[in-house]
């Protein structure tokens, strides 16, 4: 993905050139093609392109448009045959998605944003109002952060430049309880001060204020209803179809990772059909996968064959060794927040395919457990039957549910009663809400964290729970892309195409939970396309093991933290809970909380890290009422996130 960045002095004072350079410099690996800089007094902007359509490469950035505005755009425009159709007289020669993106904005305006489909950011600064406009697609899979001073706005489509441009910020304890829920808030940054612009949304800064508006807006009203199954299958893959075919356009080869799951292979099997029947700009696809043979549980290659079998070609594969580290505990280099990394045999083959291939696009299957149904709770389908007081139906899908959850129907309708409680008592009487009892209590009480974790919790309790839950799904992956770390390649994610979304979050969740089974309409539209196999399929690979393999052959390194965790002076965790909590995963004794435990490893390397480079200060004990805040300072040189 390219980059954009930019600095406003609101003083009126002449933009410093070298802080953008260093800038830059410090994200040079994700803008490889160039570099260009606008500046004009009080206003700097700077773009560094990531090239991977043929049109992108026609394109001069910061764009000026017909009307002067100055445009920095980082993003895949999916609906530019519409755009183009609409703005004809405006765009004259130049289609490039900047082009029509700024011949949008001089007719639309802000109302423009609405209308462009695709994954993007982008900055606007607008000379003669003394206006910044900066705005991110419905799902935020394009980051853009800013941060305001006062005397100067800076933003960045990277987190690490804004963390270390000299100033000193205070660690947002808001991030640090979202973290500990899976994913914080998308507008929070670990930095009180350093803010993520939300997606869905645009910031306006205007005359020193800045203000925060939405052109796109989660609707509880959509209501998508067909007369037959048919007629949902249709819809299905005819939107499942379109939003491949959108992310196939690059002017190289594209890998996709193929894990044998149903959503991976799903991406695999259409994109191949698009190309045989309707070709793309595309020359070639190929896929990545990888197993652990090791792991009890993973069956991935018996499926991930299936489709390479139905290519009638492998892809690059991956066989993890027993020893591989299922995560590191190790910072290579200064990261500008906490971050999982991914398994280093798995990172180390995937970058030798993407090398070998010279792939600059990555299709990624991320969200189609979620909006196809997967995740689905059936007791929010259950919930929704009782809202709806459709008593018939609700009983039949008790016994059905009741039989394949091995559950008892009365504890399931319990259950599913609960959910229409409010949040205060759902926190007293479910276990999903609980935390792990290493998570400091206050902290977690204050931040709200037990909230977090339950089902079909956002959103207005008028909504039915069915609306609730689709709402939570879209906020919880809005949330995940936004913390994503950053990938030199260019990720796209069909399952996150925003006409595929609104429709899966429209249909009834009958269409999704049908005869105990999950994902029933995918597996109903995708018949013929992807092998029965793999539709069938019931299982899904973990890395259990390996969290406790790691865990052992790293003890020591975490024995000479776990004395004396930051975490714990900070007032997040319990040191001794958190101990025992690890001793117990090191041992095979997973929990619902592992991955929370986890990400509580993290930040402490995180914290500790940071402080070895000077980036942050640390505050000696003290309770959580009366502890200073804890103060972080700027570091140079910038080194990327």
């Amino acid at each position: 993905m390219s980059v954009q960045a930019g600095i406003w002095n609101l003083d009126g004072q002449a933009v410093n050139g070298e802080l953008l350079a260093k800038f830059s410099e410090a994200i040079a690996e994700y803008g490889p093609d160039g570099e260009r800089t606008y500046l004009d007094g009080s206003v700097g902007m700077l773009y560094r392109p990531f090239h991977t359509t043929s049109e992108s490469r026609l394109e001069h950035q910061p764009h000026v448009s017909a009307t002067g505005k100055r445009i920095t755009w980082d993003g895949r425009l999916d609906n530019r045959d519409e755009l183009i159709s609409q703005l004809y007289d405006d765009i004259k020669a130049d289609r490039t998605d900047v082009a029509i993106v700024a011949a949008a904005f001089d007719r639309w305006g802000t109302d423009a944003f609405a209308r462009l489909t695709g994954d993007w950011a982008l900055a606007i600064w607008n000379p003669p109002k003394k206006e910044l406009i900066l705005a991110r697609d419905y799902i935020g899979v394009r980051h853009l952060f800013y941060y305001s001073d006062r005397p100067r706005i800076i933003w960045c489509s990277h987190l690490a430049p804004l963390a270390f441009c000299g100033d000193q910020f205070t660690l947002c304890e808001e991030y640090i309880a979202g973290l500990f829920a899976l994913y914080p808030d998308a507008h929070l940054t670990p930095y009180r001060e350093i803010h993520s612009v939300p997606p869905g949304q645009f910031v306006r800064i205007l005359k020193g204020k800045i203000s925060i508006h939405a052109h796109w807006t989660f609707n509880p009203r959509l209501r998508i209803r067909y007369k037959t199954d048919a007629d949902y299958e249709e819809q299905y893959r005819h939107l499942l179809r379109q939003a491949v075919r959108s992310r196939l356009r690059a002017d190289s080869r594209i890998l996709a990772e193929l894990s044998g799951g149903l959503d991976s292979s799903s991406i695999v099997c259409m994109a191949d059909d698009v190309l045989a029947r309707e070709g793309a700009e595309s020359p070639r696809l190929d896929t990545f996968s990888y197993c652990d043979r090791n792991e009890p549980d993973d069956d991935d290659f018996v499926y991930f064959t299936k489709v390479e079998e139905k290519r009638g070609r492998n892809g690059h594969r991956a066989e993890l060794a027993a020893t591989d580290d299922t995560f590191t505990l190790e910072y290579n280099t200064f990261a500008a927040a906490p971050c999982l990394a991914i398994r280093q045999g798995v990172n180390t083959a995937r970058f030798n395919a993407i090398r070998d291939g010279d792939h600059r696009v990555i299709l990624s299957g991320t969200g189609g457990d979620e909006f196809n149904g997967q995740a689905l709770d059936p007791r929010v389908h259950l919930a929704d039957l009782l809202f709806q007081l459709q008593l018939g139906e609700l009983t039949k899908q008790l016994m059905t549910w009741s039989l394949r959850m091995r559950r008892p129907w009365i504890q399931l309708l319990a259950e599913s009663l609960v959910l229409l409680l409010p949040k205060w008592i759902q926190i007293r009487v479910t276990s999903l809400a609980k935390t792990g009892s290493w998570l400091n209590a206050e902290f977690a009480r204050e931040h709200r964290i037990p909230h977090r974790f339950l089902t079909a919790a956002e959103g207005s309790w008028l909504w039915p729970p069915a609306v609730r839950d689709a709402f939570q799904t879209h906020s919880s992956l809005a949330r995940q892309m936004s913390h994503d770390r950053p990938c030199v390649q260019e990720l796209r994610y069909p399952y996150l195409d925003q006409k595929l979304v609104e429709f899966l979050m429209g249909i009834p969740t009958d269409q999704f939970l049908r005869q105990g089974q999950h994902r029933s309409l995918m597996r109903r539209a995708l018949v013929g396309l992807v092998p029965p196999e793999i539709l069938s399929r019931r299982t899904k690979s973990g890395a259990s093991r390996f969290i406790a393999v790691t865990l052992g052959e790293n003890w020591d390194r975490l024995e000479s933290i776990l004395d004396a965790p930051i975490s714990s002076t900070l007032g997040y965790i319990e040191k001794a809970d958190f101990r025992a909590a690890l001793v117990a995963v090191k041992n095979g004794q997973m929990s619902a909380h592992t991955l929370q435990l986890i990400r509580g490893v993290y930040l402490e390397r995180w914290l500790g890290h940071a402080a070895a480079q000077g980036v942050i200060s640390i505050p000696a004990p003290a309770s959580r009422t009366l502890r200073p805040k804890l103060k972080l300072r700027g570091a140079q040189p910038i080194i990327p996130a």
